[in-house]
Order: C-alpha cells, then structure tokens, then sequence
C-alpha cells in the first residue's frame, strides 16, 4: 500500500513538472478530465494517435524544407495543421515553435524556418519521452483518484 501511494506521489510529481516546466498547457487538463473509468487510458491513447499522425507531417514538413524554392504557402499550410494536433494534446513548448515557424513562413524566411524546425522538433522529441515516462509511470501506479489541477 505505501508504495502505491508513493507511485501516486510520483506520478503527481510528475505531471506537475511538466506545467512547471512549460511543456504543457490548460489543454491537457481539458483531456484528463474527459478521463474516466469507462476509458482509464483515454488521455495516453490521444497522446499516442498525435505522435503516430503527427510523424507523417513532420516527414512532409521535412521535404518541403528540402525543395528550392521553397514554397511559403504549403509549408504554413503543413506548420499549421502540425500545431493544431499539438494544441490538442497541450503541447505548449511545440505549439509555440510552431507560431515561430509559421512567422518566418508569412515573412519568407526560410532560414528561420529551417532553425526553428530544428528547435521545434528538439521540443517534440523532449516531450514525446517526458510523457512516455509519465504514462509508464502512471501505468504502474493504476488508477488513481480524479485528476487534479496543477497549483
């Protein structure tokens, strides 16, 4: 029993580090509370479809940054239905290299897009193995009491 509890505590621990530390948003919240015991895994299960979808878009994303000359319009069109899949999960830290992006798109800067496609998928990439950590975690606490807002 203790170490259940200490498992919850972690988890907890966890996922307020991940507010604390920027990479998430209110957004997350929103999926933890369409949680419940019907679906106990819905919010991992969400998580996991991004990734699996978004993988496809940061592969066009990556050819497009590969043509010359680069086409402005298609590559805001790929950055922006990248964020729209990561404000749905809460990716705050992804979500805002995206806006980046998509400036650098609007003024033809391709230079600052490629740099900030670099750091946008460093973010990705850091927060994909933070939840992955997170959901083991929570996988081996089981089922806790409601989700909480973080403070």
């Amino acid at each position: 029993m203790e170490r259940n509890n200490q498992l919850h505590r972690q988890v907890i621990l966890s996922r307020q580090s991940l507010f604390d530390q920027g990479f998430l948003d209110e957004q997350f919240l929103q999926l933890e509370e369409l949680q419940d015991d019907a679906n106990p895994n819905f919010v991992e299960e969400i998580v996991t479809l991004h990734y699996r979808d978004s993988a496809r878009l940061i592969l066009s994303i990556e050819q497009a940054l590969e043509r010359n000359p680069l086409d402005f319009n298609k590559l805001d069109s790929l950055m922006h239905q990248f964020k729209g899949s990561s404000s749905s999960i809460g990716a705050k830290k992804v979500k805002a290299e995206c806006t980046l992006f998509r400036e650098f798109c609007s003024a033809g800067n391709g230079e600052g897009c490629i740099r900030t496609f670099q750091q946008l998928k460093k973010e990705y990439a850091t927060l994909k193995k933070k939840l992955e950590a997170y959901f083991q975690l929570a996988r081996q606490a089981g089922p806790a009491q409601t989700a909480c807002r973080p403070k």
